[in-house]
C-alpha cells in the first residue's frame, strides 16, 4: 500500500534535516528503478555516517524488509508468490541489500549499483514449493466419488500433519433416480465425469503419482455402476474402485479421528452420505468388559500412532441403506411439513434395528462421557446457520461444538424456511435447498435414539482418511527427521535472535556518540 512502512515504525518524510528518523519503506514502496526509497535527504558523507550505518537506525531501514520477507517465508501459505507486483521485482531479488553493501565504507563499493545477475532476475517458485522440493516428499491424492458430490484433495506432508495444495468439490447428483430405476441415469454419468475430468486435469498439472480413487454407494448399488466405472476410464484415465461399507467407515473413523475429545469415554461417529449413512460407535474406555486395562496406547492420546489405531476400537459399526438423496427422492424436498419431517424420522429410527449395540450404545450413554461426531454436509450446514455466516467458512465451521439444544433449535429453524428461503441462506444454498431436511430427519433420528449432550461438527472425512492412512504406511512422518528439523529451526531462531540484539546494542552506541 503506497506510503505504508513497517509495523511500529514510523516514517518522516519531510524530515529537512537529512537525518533517516524512520526505517525505509517495504518493497511494496519501492520506485521504478527498484531502490528503497529513503526518508530522507540524500547521504552527506560515507565515513561521517559509517557507525550509525553498522548498529542505528539506518541499518535497521535496510534490512527491515529482508527480515520480513525471512518471516513470511518460513509461515507462507500455499499460495505461490512469483515477485513484487509493485515493481516487477522476481522474490528472490533485493536491491536494499546492495544498497546497504555499497554504502558500508569498502574501498571497492561504487556509487552506481550493479545490474542483478540473470540467475537471480528469474521467477523463484513459491516457498511452500521450495519447502516441498527440499523434503524430497510426493504429494498423495484422495478422491471420493459419491452418491451427491465428487471430491477431490491434494495434500503433502508437513510436519506430524499435512497440507492441502489442492482441492475439488462439485455437487453431481450421480445417484438421481436411483432409488427407482436401480440405474444410474445418462445425464448423472455425464455430470460424473465432467467432474472427474477436471479431477484428473488437477493430478496431471500436481504430478500426482500416490492416489486413491473410490466410489462409494451410488456405484455399489447401481446395477450398472461397473460400465460406469468402465466408461470413466476409457474418457478420463482415471481407475476408480468400488470400497465396501466396511472401509467407508473406517476411513470416515481415520478422517474424523483428531477432533475426538481427549477425555472422552466414547464417539458416536455418523456420516450422512446421499446414498448411505454410516454410523460407529468407538468405545475408548480404557476398561474392558471385565474390568482390565487395554492394552497400547492411552485411550485416544492425539498422536498418529493413536489416530492410526483408533479404528481399531470401533464396537460396533453400520452402515444403513439412506441418504439425502434417496429420503428427498422419495418424501420430496421442496416442501416439507412436520408431518412430512416426522415420517421420515420415524422411517429411520426403524432402520437402526441393524446396530447391534443399539441398546448397550444408549445405556453408555446415560453413564459415561460420550459424544456425537458428525461428517456431511448437514451437520456442516447446521453449523453455519448457527454461526450465522455471511458465506460458508471451512475454518469455523470445522471443529464446531453444538449442544443439544443449539442442534434442536437449529434443525427447528431450518424447518421453518420455506424452500426459497432455504436456497437464499448462504449456508444452504440451491444445490442442498431440496436435500438439508432429509439430511435433518436422518440426525434427528440418531439424535432421538442416542441423546448425546454434544455434537461436534467435521468438515472432513473420507478424503482425509485416505490421505492419513497412505501417509502412515509410508511413513513420510518419521519422528528422528521431525526431530531434525526442530533443532535446526531452532539454530536459526538463536542466531536471529543474537542478531536483533546486536543492531539494538549498535543502535545505543551511535546515539551516545
Amino acid at each position: 500500500m503506497q506510503g505504508e512502512t513497517a509495523p511500529g515504525v514510523s516514517s518522516d518524510k519531510g524530515n529537512a534535516s537529512g537525518k533517516q528518523t524512520g526505517r525505509s519503506q517495504s518493497d511494496g514502496d519501492q520506485g521504478e528503478s527498484g531502490q528503497v526509497q529513503s526518508s530522507g535527504q540524500p547521504n552527506q558523507g560515507r565515513k561521517s555516517s559509517r557507525r550509525r550505518k553498522r548498529g542505528g537506525r539506518g541499518h535497521d531501514a535496510v534490512r527491515a524488509p529482508n527480515m520480513a520477507a525471512q518471516r513470511s517465508e518460513a509461515h507462507s501459505s500455499a499460495v505461490p508468490v512469483h515477485g513484487n507486483k509493485a515493481t516487477g521485482q522476481p522474490s528472490g531479488v533485493n536491491k536494499a541489500d546492495g544498497a546497504k553493501k555499497d554504502g558500508s565504507g569498502s574501498k571497492a563499493a561504487s556509487a552506481v549499483p550493479r545490474p542483478a545477475p540473470k540467475s537471480q532476475t528469474r521467477p523463484q517458485p513459491s516457498t511452500h514449493v521450495r519447502a516441498h522440493l527440499a523434503s524430497g516428499g510426493e504429494p498423495y491424492a484422495a478422491l471420493d466419488l459419491g452418491t451427491n458430490n465428487c471430491r477431490l484433495l491434494v495434500a503433502e506432508p508437513y510436519g506430524q500433519s499435512f497440507r492441502v495444495v489442492d482441492a475439488f468439490s462439485r455437487i453431481v447428483r450421480l445417484g438421481e433416480g436411483l432409488s427407482q430405476s436401480g440405474r444410474l441415469s445418462e445425464d448423472a454419468q455425464d455430470r460424473a465425469i465432467a467432474a472427474l475430468k477436471v479431477c484428473q486435469s488437477k493430478l496431471n498439472y500436481r504430478s500426482v503419482k500416490r492416489f486413491r480413487l473410490i466410489a462409494t454407494e451410488a456405484c455399489r448399488r447401481a446395477t450398472n455402476g461397473g460400465a460406469f466405472l468402465n466408461r470413466v476410464h476409457r474418457e478420463t484415465g482415471l481407475r476408480l474402485e468400488i470400497v465396501d461399507r466396511e472401509t467407508e467407515a473406517r476411513l470416515a473413523v481415520s478422517g474424523c479421528a483428531s477432533l475426538v475429545h481427549p477425555e472422552a469415554d466414547g464417539v458416536v461417529l455418523f456420516d450422512i452420505g446421499g446414498g448411505s449413512s454410516e454410523i460407529v460407535w468407538l468405545d475408548l474406555d480404557p476398561l474392558s468388559e471385565e474390568g482390565t486395562v487395554h492394552p497400547g496406547e492411552k485411550r485416544n492420546r492425539q498422536t498418529r500412532r493413536a489416530m492410526r489405531h483408533l479404528s481399531e476400537r470401533i464396537r460396533c459399526w453400520a452402515s444403513l441403506q439412506v441418504g439425502v438423496v434417496t429420503l428427498s427422492e422419495k418424501h420430496g424436498g421442496k416442501v416439507v411439513t412436520r408431518a412430512h419431517f416426522e415420517t421420515m424420522v420415524e422411517e429411520v429410527r426403524g432402520m437402526l434395528g441393524d446396530f447391534e449395540e443399539r441398546d448397550a450404545l444408549a445405556k453408555a450413554i446415560e453413564t459415561k462421557h460420550i459424544h456425537m461426531l458428525g461428517t456431511s454436509g448437514t451437520v456442516t450446514t447446521l453449523a453455519g446457520v448457527h454461526l450465522g455466516l455471511e458465506r460458508y467458512d471451512r475454518r469455523q465451521v470445522d471443529g464446531t461444538w453444538l449442544t443439544a439444544t443449539e442442534l434442536r433449535d437449529m434443525i427447528g429453524r431450518v424447518l421453518d424456511m420455506n424452500f426459497q428461503e432455504r436456497m437464499n441462506n448462504p449456508c444452504i444454498g440451491a444445490d442442498r435447498a431440496d436435500l438439508v431436511l432429509a439430511g435433518c430427519a436422518i440426525l434427528e433420528a440418531f439424535h432421538r435414539e442416542w441423546p448425546c449432550s454434544q455434537l461436534r461438527v467435521a468438515d472432513r472425512g473420507l478424503r482425509e482418511g485416505i490421505l492419513m492412512e497412505m501417509m502412515i504406511d509410508d511413513g513420510v512422518w518419521n519422528p528422528q527427521s521431525n526431530q531434525a528439523s526442530k533443532k535446526t529451526s531452532g539454530k536459526k531462531k538463536r542466531s536471529r535472535r543474537r542478531g536483533g540484539r546486536g543492531h539494538r546494542g549498535g543502535h545505543g552506541r551511535a546515539k551516545a556518540t
